[in-house]
């Protein structure tokens, strides 16, 4: 009885590992359907080639945690000076369902001095005097819009595509579609600058039901970026290695009675990765071989812009080493934590854009010198923008109706722009126009050479994709 139990058991478990396979070989890209070939893929993370030939090859994601507001930024809107101080106007309210957290106030003036720069004209105020030079890289998205006006569910819509947690982010979709092409560094990393960090925790950079391996890495700040990684002082080299040998194997004798399980073989392939990080990762983010000049010009040694100007020029070391996917979370700025200005935006918005101007413009300065911004696609983003009416007298309240975003580098249309919010930049203009979270996505990815609605996994019998049943190319912000 009990060796016919474990004969159908392992019948039904290899039926399945088998089923998984060839479902797997089906959709991901670069897999033949092939039982034979599918079973000899063995690295999840081994290079896959695009769908389609790519413009960009690897992603930096720029988190501006806490929502600027973009109307103080990017958008210049004159009449946010002619109307302050007066009842927001019915018109600009139509078709908004719900009220923020404030509820409506009075229209608030920007007052920034503003200014055009490069050939294409696009308006910077005095808060981004060095990215304004970088105007002719960047592909405005100023009409964008989100669904939810709190951070929590708005954060994880930017990372997942989704208001609920359990979904992969988009650098688990992207790792999972492409791979990685340094097998001794993560395909996708996270640096955080502190502060609140990201709202929500690691759902926003987990792989939710992919394999665990897709799931992002994070780093943090100082010389050893992953805790834990470094080798305990009393063990020698080769102890250690006959460690993990033994671990290895009574890991893979375990995963061949669960052969599904993700996290069994995610927790394997980790243990060999941290193996080889010892000496990679320290040597990646090592900001020592640098240049002082290239240090400079990301602001490293000065007290506003050293902890996000360090990132930054740590996720151009990270890409230039392979790593696909670098997601960069802005930070606590000179005591101001984030972008979060409901009071005070003079005080919240001089330190934030202080600290994010001068190292932003450096990564597209230092990509391009590099050869790299051809190659990467540069998204600076939000959970959402900021109201032209104000709260608590001085601040701004939270507007997922109409913000800007945008991209830079990757083959991405440089020094144009997308969309255009109306006249007190509350609501965007043309609803044809509009860019959710999803359509960000479908160009990410297509850029990356996938096709969002192709670009699939089975789960639990269902296909998913990054978009969920949503999302569209933006055919204009591609070159």
């Amino acid at each position: 009885m009990d060796a016919n139990n474990t004969s159908r058991r392992d019948f039904l478990v290899n039926t399945g590992a088998g089923l998984s396979a060839a479902a797997l070989a089906g959709f991901v890209p670069g897999l033949t359907s092939s039982s034979a070939e599918a079973a000899t893929f063995v690295d999840p993370l081994a290079p896959k080639p695009p769908q389609f030939p790519a413009k960009a090859k690897a992603v930096i994601w720029l988190h501006m945690n806490g929502a600027p507001s973009t109307l103080d930024l990017y958008d210049y809107k004159p009449d946010l000076i002619k109307l302050a101080g007066q009842e927001v106007p019915a018109s600009f309210l139509k078709g908004i369902k719900t009220s923020t957290q404030g509820g409506v106030g009075k229209i608030k003036a920007t007052n920034r001095t503003w200014k055009q720069y490069g050939q294409s004209g696009a308006w910077f105020s005095d808060w981004l005097p060095n990215l304004a030079k970088r105007a002719d890289d960047i592909a405005f998205i100023k009409s964008s819009v989100t669904v939810g006006a709190t951070h929590n569910i708005s954060i994880l819509k930017l990372n997942t595509g989704d208001v609920v947690p359990g979904r992969p982010a988009l650098g688990a979709w992207v790792t999972y579609a492409l791979g990685s092409n340094n097998a001794d560094l993560p395909a996708y990393v996270v640096l955080s600058s502190g502060g609140r960090g990201l709202e929500g925790g690691s759902v926003n950079y987990g792989s939710g039901f992919l394999p665990a391996v897709y799931q992002g890495t994070p780093f943090r700040l100082g010389d050893s970026p992953i805790l834990n990684l470094d080798r305990p002082e009393l063990t020698t080299a080769a102890q250690q290695r006959d460690n993990l040998d033994l671990l290895k194997k009574l890991n893979e004798h375990h995963a061949t009675r669960y052969p599904d399980d993700t996290e069994l073989q995610a927790r394997i392939r980790s243990y060999e990765l941290a193996y080889r990080m010892e000496t990679t990762a320290p040597e990646a983010v090592d900001l020592s071989k640098e240049s002082d000049a290239t240090k400079e010009l990301y602001g490293i040694g000065e007290k506003e812009t050293n902890d996000y100007g360090t990132n930054l020029l740590r996720a151009r070391r990270l890409i230039e080493r392979g790593v696909r996917f670098v997601h960069v979370v802005s930070g606590e700025a000179n005591g101001v934590r984030d972008w979060d200005a409901h009071n005070d935006i003079e005080k919240n918005h001089s330190a934030q854009a202080k600290a994010v101007d001068k190292p932003i413009a450096a990564l597209l300065a230092d990509l391009k010198a590099h050869g790299l911004l051809e190659s990467t696609l540069v998204v600076w983003t939000s959970e959402f923008g900021r109201t032209s009416y104000g709260q608590s007298g001085t601040g701004r309240d939270h507007n997922p109706w109409g913000y800007t975003q945008w991209f830079a580098g990757g083959g991405s249309a440089a020094g144009t722009t997308y969309g255009a919010t109306d006249a007190i930049g509350l609501q965007i203009a043309d609803k044809n126009q509009a860019v959710d979270t999803y359509d960000v996505h479908a160009t990410l990815l297509q850029l990356l050479g996938l096709d969002h609605l192709k670009t699939i996994f089975i789960n639990k019998g269902r296909s998913e994709r990054p978009t969920v049943v949503f999302g569209k190319v933006i055919k204009e912000l591609i070159a």
